[in-house]
C-alpha cells in the first residue's frame, strides 16, 4: 500500500503546476501591458491582387485590384480601393480605443518591428496571386514589410505577419459591411 507521505509529496507539483497554468490558460491572447498612452502607431496595410499580362514576347504582373488601409493613431481609417484603374469613393470609420489598443500590443509584444525586410518571390508557373504589403510608424521607427500569400512562394511566411494581416481584414471585412 502507498504511504500518504509519497502522495503527498507527489502532489506537491502538480498543484504548482496547476497554479501556475490556471493564469496562462485564463489571460487573453495578447497581453496590454507593453502598451501606454505615449504610443503613437500608424498603419498602412496594402494588398495587391496580381495578374499575369503577357505581350507576346514579354509578361508582367498588372495590379487587377489594389485596396489601401490607412489606420492613424487616433483611429481615424481610411480604406481606398482601385480596380481595373478605377477608383471608388474611399470609405471612412474609426476604431474604437480597445482595437487600436489590442493592434498596437500586437505590433509591440510580438516582436514585429524587428522582422527583417526580406523578399518573398513568387515561384515560376504563378497566374494570379496576392501581394500585401505594411508600412508601421511605432513611435518614430518605421519598418515596412511586403510578402507574397504563402502558397505563391517557397519561402516560410512568418506566422505574425499573418496573424496582423488576418486582424487587418477583418477591419476591411467590417467597413465593405
Amino acid at each position: 500500500m502507498v504511504k500518504p507521505a509519497i502522495i503527498i509529496i507527489g502532489a506537491i507539483p502538480v498543484i504548482f503546476a496547476i497554479l501556475i497554468a490556471i493564469p496562462l490558460i485564463t489571460k487573453s491572447e495578447i497581453p496590454f501591458s507593453a502598451v501606454n498612452t505615449n504610443d503613437i502607431i500608424e498603419l498602412e496595410y496594402t494588398k495587391y491582387h496580381l495578374k499575369k499580362i503577357s505581350f507576346g514576347v514579354t509578361e508582367r504582373f498588372e495590379a487587377q485590384k489594389s485596396e489601401i488601409l490607412v489606420i492613424q493613431n487616433n483611429g481615424d481609417i481610411r480604406y481606398t480601393v482601385t480596380e481595373e484603374g478605377i477608383m471608388t469613393p474611399d470609405k471612412f470609420s474609426n476604431l474604437d480605443k480597445e482595437k487600436m489598443k489590442k493592434l498596437t500590443a500586437l505590433i509591440k509584444e510580438t516582436g514585429f518591428m524587428s522582422i527583417p525586410s526580406e523578399s518573398f518571390p513568387v515561384q515560376d508557373g504563378v497566374e494570379e496571386y496576392q501581394k500585401s504589403s505594411l508600412k508601421v510608424i511605432l513611435n518614430r521607427e518605421v519598418k515596412q514589410i511586403h510578402w507574397s500569400e504563402q502558397s505563391v512562394t517557397e519561402k516560410f511566411v512568418p506566422p505574425i505577419i499573418t496573424i496582423v494581416e488576418s486582424e487587418l481584414d477583418q477591419i476591411i471585412a467590417q467597413l465593405i459591411e
